[in-house]
């Protein structure tokens, strides 16, 4: 036997399901966020809902800020 017969076909991981681009959030489901980080003291977790609703960014691009980036925007404004 040699290596490609023994290759099986996979199912794609969305094959079946309706896959398309989230609705924003409304402005009272971000406040009820806001409020729950922070009655929790998540002062992180505030920071980057914060960021994220300023500045449009996704969540992924979020994650991927360091401190300096945020500085460096701080003193821009």
């Amino acid at each position: 036997m040699d290596a490609s017969s023994t290759i099986r076909y996979r199912q794609p991981w969305n094959k079946g399901r309706l896959v398309a681009q989230k609705a924003p959030l409304k402005v009272k489901d971000i406040w009820a966020l806001r409020v729950r980080l922070q009655l929790q003291r998540r002062i992180r977790d505030l920071a980057l809902v914060d960021l994220g609703s300023d500045s449009k960014l996704r969540g992924c691009d979020l994650v991927k800020l360091g401190v300096r980036d945020t500085a460096m925007e701080m003193e821009m404004a």
